[in-house]
């Protein structure tokens, strides 16, 4: 089965990162979420870092707020994909402080940035990720996209009553 990994720097960030755990769990991906601190823990970053693949991972999701260098640090430690997720937290500088973080990786050490405050965006790209391996995940992914389509044309016909 296809594995995630949610990880944030704190609790306080997890209001945003449910919208990428419920993505995934709608694709019926299996979802590991954890608090790794990059500042606070980083014993606990490096162990997390250097074994997620070993545990099933195939995709860290990772938000964080302010300094935001967690998914920097995966990234630097994971032969994984890292997507990173900006926060906008109450130490930020209206969140451009962990945009800024978390895009400006040096060559070699990509981080996949989505919008700020944007998980959900983050599980739909994991699963794409896992997708382009497991023809089940991208299935769903297929009719996520095509409710998408769906969606903006009955808002379209219901401008029209």
């Amino acid at each position: 089965m296809a594995k995630v990994a949610v990880v944030m720097g704190s609790t306080s960030d997890m209001p945003v990162m449910e919208d990428a755990i419920e993505i995934l769990k709608g694709f019926d991906i299996e979802v590991e979420v954890d608090i790794v601190s990059a500042h606070r823990t980083p014993e606990k970053l490096f162990d997390f870092g250097k074994t997620a693949h070993e545990k099933g991972i195939q995709v860290i999701i990772a938000g964080a707020g302010g300094a935001a260098h967690l998914p920097g640090m995966l990234a630097s430690l994971s032969p994984l994909p890292v997507i990173g997720v900006p926060v906008k937290s109450s130490n930020s500088i209206d969140g451009w402080d962990s945009v800024l973080s978390i895009l400006q990786m040096p060559g070699g050490v990509p981080v996949a940035t989505v919008a700020l405050n944007g998980a959900k965006n983050a599980g739909i790209l994991a699963a794409q990720i896992i997708g382009a391996t497991d023809k089940c995940i991208q299935d769903k992914i297929v009719v996520y996209k095509e409710g998408l389509k769906q969606k903006v044309i009955e808002g379209a016909k219901s401008l029209n009553k």
